[in-house]
């Protein structure tokens, strides 16, 4: 029998979807062009100077360096936890699994503004004080049910028959998660690392009610930047963070980890 085939959208709604893309994109095509432009200095014309002031500002490289250091942390302690946590709501039944599987998605539609407010209210009744440590806590807790959806999505589509097929053969529990089901697990872990990476390195709203003075993260940098008006400089440091961006888009693509998630939920 011949697979049916989708019928095809309606015209309006093919004419739509580049208008669509052209508003979404545009923008971004406007700043990066502008990043290369030098219309009201003596250079007139296109020139890499907003990009040599980014690059010989310390400030700039020190909001770097920390946007970095507290999305590596927030990656590594996110994906190690949300490893365990996908393992036990696919492979164990306890107690309150229902709940904690409804908790996970509903904190991925919670508002972001709601989130950080709730924690710095939990940080001050905890009396911490703000730094880069609550940073990384506030993204933690951000980009965890992330985790936990891209490999609990990995864990439904693996073929259960390799655990067993081990388990006949002698291997312990211990054995059959280190050797069969993690090696299988190793691009969605992957990616799910490389989300939260982004996730917390783009990351405004949570981390600027969380941090502490001088712990400017580079998106709360630049916002100080852009409270004096736009300029090309903030255009050029925009453009970079972009380039970052789309560099760890490109490499959750090439590990098929939004393939898989995608896959899982239309099944």
């Amino acid at each position: 029998m011949s697979e049916s085939r989708r019928p095809k959208p309606p015209a309006s709604l093919r004419a739509i979807l580049p208008v669509a893309l052209i508003a979404l994109y545009l923008p971004l095509v406007v700043m990066v062009a502008g990043s290369f432009l030098d219309l009201g200095g003596r250079e007139s014309g296109l020139t890499s100077r907003w990009y040599e002031e980014v690059f010989n500002d310390p400030e700039l490289w020190a909001s770097l360096g920390r946007s970095l250091l507290v999305a590596l942390g927030t990656a590594i302690v996110s994906t190690f936890f949300g490893l365990l946590g996908a393992l036990a709501l696919d492979r164990w039944d306890f107690w309150g699994k229902r709940s904690l599987q409804t908790l996970s998605l509903v904190s991925l539609m919670l508002p972001e503004l709601v989130l950080a407010l709730s924690l710095l209210s939990w940080f001050s009744v905890l009396k911490l004080e703000l730094s880069l440590v609550t940073v990384t806590i506030a993204h933690v807790t951000l980009t965890l049910p992330f985790v936990i959806l891209v490999i609990g999505a990995r864990l439904k589509g693996l073929d259960r028959s390799f655990d067993d097929a081990a388990k006949d053969l002698g291997a312990t529990d211990v054995e059959v998660l280190k050797r069969v089901t993690l090696p299988l697990l190793k691009p969605s872990i992957v990616t799910a690392f490389l989300l939260a990476f982004l996730l917390s390195f783009d990351d405004f709203l949570v981390t600027f009610y969380t941090n502490g003075a001088g712990a400017d993260t580079l998106p709360v940098r630049l916002y100080s930047l852009m409270k004096t008006g736009l300029s090309p400089k903030i255009q050029a440091l925009s453009s970079i963070m972009l380039l970052v961006s789309i560099g760890l888009v490109v490499l959750l693509v090439k590990l098929r980890g939004i393939d898989d998630l995608m896959e899982t939920e239309e099944r």
